[in-house]
């Protein structure tokens, strides 16, 4: 069985960076010690990391938070959720969206809540067998 850890130390955060970089390809300028303050500031808002280890590397990872919206209630938000290219179609990512929906139940969240690109359609298949439902346009203004 894959087991999903919650990161709990900052060398447990950095050796996630290079999949981050994958899904944020922004990230790729940044030294994994930015990325660690970024990943610092964005717990003080209740931010986590978990992740699914295999032969000692990382291979899937996952960001996520709690939030509260006046139209959904309280919702686990997935930031990020990425798995090594190398190792895709082997159902890493799955095994990570049914431990946040767990998550989600746990915390006694009412709802799932993520964006995705466009042009991520493997993903978008994913999620849509999970249960999650296309219900909304995220918008933004690049200031």
């Amino acid at each position: 069985m894959t087991e999903v850890t919650v990161a709990s130390s900052d060398a447990e955060i950095i050796e996630c960076f290079p999949l981050f970089k994958v899904l944020r390809p922004h990230l790729s300028e940044t030294r994994s010690s930015v990325f660690l303050e970024r990943v610092h500031s964005q717990q003080q808002g209740g931010y986590e990391v978990a992740y699914i280890r295999e032969s000692g590397e990382i291979v899937s990872a996952a960001g996520y938070r709690e939030l509260e919206f006046l139209a959904w209630g309280r919702v686990l938000y997935v930031d990020d959720l990425v798995t090594d290219p190398g190792r895709l179609g082997r159902g890493l990512a799955g095994t990570l969206m049914d431990w946040l929906i767990s998550q989600a139940r746990l915390r006694q969240c009412t709802e799932l809540h993520l964006d995705t690109g466009y042009q991520r359609h493997a993903a978008h298949r994913l999620y849509l067998s999970k249960g999650l439902q296309l219900n909304c346009h995220h918008l933004a203004l690049k200031l």
